[in-house]
């Protein structure tokens, strides 16, 4: 049976970095088991949802290297919607409710003053025919909830947790569509994920009782409209993103791609930390990703709040960068830098943004220090004993410990800021074949003679 994972984000806002460690995650299990990927827009809310957050969903999902197998729009599936609604609307299976929001949080308050599970009492099953006439010549619009079977347990074996178990007479009957005639999530997610075959699905553990719901809806839906067992996705739920100070963040709901981008984050780097992040597996610069998906077990995740630190990005950041070829940067460096020079200053970067700012060191102007009179001396003859060969700067500094004695710090450090105008940088061996033989004489001489 071919693997089917999918993606399921409502278009009411910019993917943040939750969104996407889950987006990875489908991704990742697809593609370990040669299967395949679906993007699900969930837009049934109509009033929320805008077009432009669909197009940044799918660039930025593409800017990360996820891009999906398949496309399915919700807001183009609501025939299918009410096609099951119907089916199980005639099963017995949904039934209208009439209270309004304030009596049900009222009911709730009396619920918990009590005691007891802040749970639906199911009041509307008990109104007669009469009853639900006269609340509709009211003008009073009926909300529909799924009717739980509270025969059996509800039990799956969970990819996370493990056996999973839930009381459906301690869940309330979900509410699966509004007065106004708009979908909640449940249903619609359910007969999508039948119809697109999904077989694998991995979200959030805020999601665990959702399952346990939508399992039952599974077997109505297949006996209403199919007349057959349920072939059901097997569940996973990895635990929720946290800040490293062990908290729920709200930063972390608004950092998405646009603030990776905008800190020169590479997407490598990204993908990286998310693919283990909440893993037994070390987070490491892992830029290849088959490495990444080869090792990928829902075996490895933990129970135990993933914690996301922009200190461990950036370090996972950087050392991508000091793995990226020139052919991988080569549109985004500086006019004039070639790959001698991006080899050069690729050490010294923690994003690649930063490479302008090196590459000055070679196209000037420099500022150099002020040296004393006895460096002034040094550097004359730095100057003059410059010569040009494979390895100018071995063949230089080589040369002037025979003819002046220096060694150490006095020996390298003038050359490097007369070179530079800086105390530390890139490595010098590397960085003086791309300023050039007629270039390091000038800077040499005019450091001399200042």
């Amino acid at each position: 049976m071919t693997t089917i994972t999918r993606f399921a984000p409502s278009p009411t806002g910019r993917l943040h970095v939750g969104n996407i460690r889950t987006a990875l995650h489908n991704w990742m299990l697809a593609r370990k088991n040669g299967g395949k990927f679906l993007l699900r827009i969930d837009d049934t809310d109509a009033e929320r949802s805008r077009e432009e957050y669909v197009d940044a969903i799918r660039a930025d999902l593409a800017w990360l290297g996820l891009e999906p197998d398949g496309e399915e729009r919700q807001s183009a599936r609501l025939d299918k919607y009410q096609a099951a609604f119907d089916a199980l609307r005639d099963a017995g299976r949904i039934y209208p409710a009439y209270e309004t929001a304030q009596e049900l949080d009222l009911k709730r308050k009396i619920q918990l003053g009590r005691g007891l599970p802040p749970i639906y009492d199911r009041a509307a099953l008990r109104l007669s025919e009469e009853e639900r006439a006269a609340k509709e010549a009211e003008g009073i619009a009926p909300h529909w909830r799924f009717k739980l079977d509270h025969d059996e347990a509800i039990a799956w074996d969970d990819g996370v947790r493990g056996a999973s178990k839930f009381d459906p007479a301690t869940l309330s009957d979900p509410v699966v569509r509004r007065a106004d005639g708009s979908w909640l999530y449940m249903l619609p997610s359910t007969v999508d994920d039948i119809d697109m075959g999904v077989t694998h699905v991995l979200r959030g553990e805020d999601h665990v009782s959702n399952t346990a719901v939508q399992l039952q809806m599974f077997t109505a839906l297949y006996a209403a409209q199919h007349n057959s067992a349920p072939n059901v996705p097997e569940f996973a739920h990895e635990a929720l993103l946290v800040g490293k100070e062990g908290k729920l963040s709200k930063r972390l709901g608004s950092l998405g791609c646009d603030a990776f981008r905008e800190r020169g984050i590479e997407p490598e780097a990204i993908i990286a930390l998310l693919a283990r992040l909440g893993t037994s597996l070390p987070v490491e610069a892992i830029a290849e990703r088959q490495s990444l998906v080869e090792s990928f077990d829902l075996a490895t995740f933990g129970r135990a709040p993933a914690k996301f630190d922009d200190a461990e990005l950036e370090r996972v950041n950087t050392a991508i960068v000091h793995q990226m070829s020139y052919e991988d940067v080569r549109q985004r460096l500086p006019e004039g830098m070639d790959e001698a020079g991006w080899h050069a200053i690729r050490p010294n970067l923690s994003h690649v943004d930063e490479a302008g700012e090196w590459w000055r060191l070679v196209t000037g102007p420099i500022e150099q220090p002020d040296f004393s009179a006895e460096d002034r001396a040094y550097l004359e003859v730095a100057a003059q004993t410059l010569t040009w060969s494979e390895d100018p700067w071995h063949a230089l500094t080589n040369a002037l410990k025979e003819t002046t004695g220096r060694k150490g710090k006095p020996l390298f450090l003038p050359l490097r800021q007369a070179l530079t105008g800086m105390d530390h940088g890139p490595d010098m061996g590397e960085l003086l074949p791309v300023i050039g033989e007629g270039e390091a004489k000038a800077r040499l001489e005019r450091a001399a003679a200042s």
